[in-house]
């Protein structure tokens, strides 16, 4: 998969401390911070929310009870949609982990808290959409909230600042995928328009990010494959701590939300091919092994994917011929 260089006449440089990459990048994230400001478009949670449905739930207010057929959405989209919104709840503790890491001052910081803005506005929105419509039940999301949020997020990347940015790279276009293949599945107009504003913002993110893991590339090229090939390697959603997080992510597998096929060929690829990874000439003996180690890990999750499918598609067989 990687093609065969000759070793870069250019002397090998030493890595990057912390301070000097942060240091090096600040000018990358100012100009990226304009040019997202100059390209994101303002909008407004509360023009997605269908309020004229909204009704009194039990309780003080002595409203109505949920139950399951008041929602528009099957299971999975249900279980989508909530595992989605967790994963947006955790807002405080992602801010917290890129504020001590990045710093809050000068574009760094600018560049923290407009982000953390534009985030704040998706569990506003995707929770008035389900409560005003009544599409999960109110009781269980909000235990689940305290659940999740009670145990807070610690990135396994915090204490590495081009490991996280090479993370975000990747993990902000993979929830723009599940927020944008949700809404599709949903069925519903209106959350789907409502999660394609949200996926919106989120690939707006994925090319901040990913623009500043090409400059790191640029500044220190074997350090910022061997950063990709750590996070490629232990990749794991920040929802992964969500309660019963391997069966809800299952369901929503099966379903082609988001699985094993869609992180590979529609996360990590897209990403690796922009950065020119597998062509780049400038990589040294350590930058070339780990260029070797990404391709194999590329290898077997092509392979890991393909068996998935397998047994999805054999599974459809089954339940197929069980209804014929």
């Amino acid at each position: 998969m990687a093609e065969q260089s000759q070793a870069p006449s250019v002397p090998l440089r030493a890595e990057l401390s912390q301070s000097e990459l942060l240091r090096e990048l600040e000018p990358v994230v100012e100009a990226n911070l304009n040019r997202h400001l100059g390209v994101a478009k303002e909008w407004f949670p509360h023009s997605y929310v269908p309020w004229s449905e909204g009704r009194d739930f039990d309780g003080p207010l002595d409203g109505e009870a949920w139950e399951v057929g008041q929602s528009r959405l099957d299971e999975t989209a249900r279980t989508s949609m909530i595992l989605n919104l967790l994963t947006e709840d955790n807002l405080p503790s992602y801010h917290h982990e890129i504020a001590v890491l990045f710093g809050r001052d000068g574009a760094w910081g600018n560049w923290v808290h407009r982000w953390t803005a534009e985030e704040g506005r998706h569990g506003i929105a995707i929770r008035d959409y389900l409560l005003t419509t009544r599409a999960v039940d109110p009781v269980e999301l909000e235990r689940a909230r305290m659940t999740h949020m009670s145990a807070g997020y610690v990135s396994p990347n915090s204490h590495l600042a081009l490991n996280s940015i090479a993370y975000v790279s990747f993990q902000e276009l993979a929830t723009r995928i599940s927020h944008r293949n949700t809404g599709s599945y949903s069925n519903e107009k209106l959350c789907d328009q409502l999660l394609q504003k949200i996926a919106n913002d989120e690939n707006l993110h994925m090319v901040f990010y990913r623009n500043l893991l090409g400059a790191a590339f640029e500044l220190s090229p074997d350090q910022a494959m061997r950063a990709v090939v750590d996070v490629v390697r232990n990749f794991a959603m920040p929802g992964a701590g969500v309660e019963n997080f391997g069966r809800k992510s299952v369901q929503i597998a099966v379903a082609g939300i988001y699985n094993l096929r869609i992180h590979r060929d529609e996360v990590l690829a897209p990403v690796l091919r922009h950065l020119r990874v597998f062509e780049r000439t400038d990589l040294h003996a350590a930058g070339e092994q780990s260029r070797e180690e990404l391709a194999e890990i590329m290898d077997a999750l092509d392979g890991a994917a393909a068996r998935f499918e397998e047994k999805c598609e054999a599974r459809r067989a089954r339940e197929a011929a069980r209804k014929g």
